[in-house]
């Protein structure tokens, strides 16, 4: 039997004609950029998953790069983060100038620790940017009460985590502003790029706002040096349509991940947990095994679909050498990376490949 890691196809074939007709009217209307269906998606988006407001926006880099802004991050400030996570979550504090400072990741859920983060604070330290990797939340009480303590502006990257919550508020919602990424691959993805930023606070809500239309309040009136970080009206329109889905997918998901940790039986593998503190939307199924890659090639065999997410931290990423990590810096990091890997778990997965998938790992 074959179990593809990933098949967008399914996805994709199942809402074809909705998503066609959401187009055509787009293209028909010729509301190429922002616009009415950007506007209905921000709307449906802060409605489905309960944020006040919600600002569409051209990838999920670009809310990274804006909630460094919005921090007043920049040159001698040190913001605290993950290194296990993709690398965009760390280009918005290298793009305004700031260092980041990489630190230890918890050992069940390997979001980033609370605990290594108030070890790691200085008199520069002015930021936190929290990832809820896998769509697990992270710590957020433990880590808002540090950032309250030390006065420090807090990014949650949501990217992955699109749905979760933690104690029953949406993750994004927590720290000082969330941003989320719809790239293809991700649990909510767009038809190409495409992004998000939130905020309590209607102060940032309105500088991101400004900032991501050129910095202008009104046409040819431009207040501050701003970006091009608009969405364009054909992904708003195609989220709008997977939002209709979206509660659907997460359901699956939250199906075959409890599946694998109940059926997945092997004494060499570290499952994922499902933390108290809040809920999964499972973007990935990761677990640990510390001959990775025999498994992934006895999986390869029987037909099953694997990933290494991710195979390097960032923190010994040639891009950071010069801040001086070295192997052995960030050890629950380094482990995890080391012996990572993914399982299928998107939700068009039948009953018979998801035991299939499990079989096959309890065969290793």
């Amino acid at each position: 039997m074959k179990v593809p890691f990933l098949d967008l196809k399914q996805q994709h074939q199942a809402i074809r004609a909705e998503v066609l007709a959401a187009l055509a009217a787009t293209y028909d209307a010729t509301r190429f950029c922002l616009g009415k269906d950007v506007e209905d998606f921000e709307k449906n988006f802060s409605t489905t998953f309960g944020y006040a407001r919600t600002l569409g926006m051209n990838s999920g880099t670009s809310p990274l790069h804006l909630g460094s802004i919005c921090g007043g991050f920049g040159p001698g400030d040190e913001i605290i983060t993950t290194p296990f996570t993709f690398a965009s979550s760390c280009w918005g504090i290298s793009y305004v100038g700031a260092t980041p400072v990489f630190v230890d990741v918890d050992t069940d859920t390997w979001c980033i620790s609370p605990e290594s983060i108030s070890r790691a604070i200085t008199p520069k330290t002015k930021g936190i940017v929290v990832v809820h990797i896998f769509g697990q939340p992270a710590r957020m009480d433990e880590i808002m009460a540090i950032a309250r303590k030390h006065k420090l502006f807090v990014i949650e990257d949501c990217a992955q985590a699109v749905g979760a919550t933690y104690r029953g508020s949406p993750v994004g919602s927590l720290g000082d502003c969330g941003t989320f990424s719809f790239y293809p691959t991700k649990n909510l993805g767009a038809c190409g790029e495409g992004g998000a930023f939130v905020s309590k606070h209607a102060a940032v809500m309105d500088k991101a706002q400004l900032l991501r239309v050129h910095g202008s309040p009104k046409r040819y009136t431009h207040t501050e040096v701003g970006f091009n970080f608009r969405m364009d009206g054909f992904q708003g329109a195609v989220l709008s349509i997977k939002l209709q889905h979206i509660a659907r997918w997460t359901a699956r998901r939250r199906e075959i991940a409890a599946r694998y940790r109940a059926e997945i039986i092997h004494p060499k593998i570290q499952l994922p947990v499902v933390p108290a503190h809040g809920e999964s939307v499972w973007h990935q199924f990761t677990m640990l095994h510390p001959r990775r890659d025999a498994l992934r090639t006895h999986l390869e065999q029987g037909g099953v679909g694997t990933e290494i997410i991710y195979p390097g931290p960032m923190h010994l990423q040639p891009c950071y050498a010069s801040l001086g990590y070295e192997q052995g810096s960030l050890p629950v990091a380094e482990h995890a990376s080391e012996r990572c890997v993914s399982l299928p778990i998107f939700p068009e997965l039948t009953d018979e490949q998801v035991a299939h998938v499990i079989a096959s790992v309890n065969s290793f």
